[in-house]
């Protein structure tokens, strides 16, 4: 089932923590598979609805940051879902190159034994 909301109901929709972020969970449109956890705040949310170019806000750095601008692993956005509760995205990419910054495909690399 899904519920189809037009851009500015799907923004309105999202419940920003009290810095004003959402955890957004970046998946592989094509496998499924999970390849990052990142942050969004309105800007970016807004910025990657508009122009398609996944961006994020940078919680180490403080700024924006559009995924793949250094480094050309890009994020194309495909579909972008929001939970039940409001406090979370789910992003289908196409994904250019590895999603982490160590190389790999997915950072969800390591698993416990």
């Amino acid at each position: 089932m899904s519920e189809p909301l037009s851009r500015d109901a799907f923004v309105m929709a999202v419940a920003f923590n009290a810095e004003g972020l959402v955890p957004v969970i970046a998946q592989d449109h094509m496998t499924n598979e999970v390849l990052m956890l990142a942050w969004m705040n309105r800007e970016t949310l807004l910025a990657t609805l508009q122009s398609g170019d996944v961006t994020y806000w940078s919680r180490s750095r403080n700024e924006v940051w559009r995924k793949g601008e250094t480094s050309g692993h890009t994020q194309q956005l495909v579909e972008a879902w929001i939970d039940c509760d409001g406090d979370t995205l789910l992003l289908k990419v196409n994904q250019t190159g590895p999603a982490c910054h160590t190389g790999a495909r997915a950072c969800f690399f390591r698993k416990l034994r």
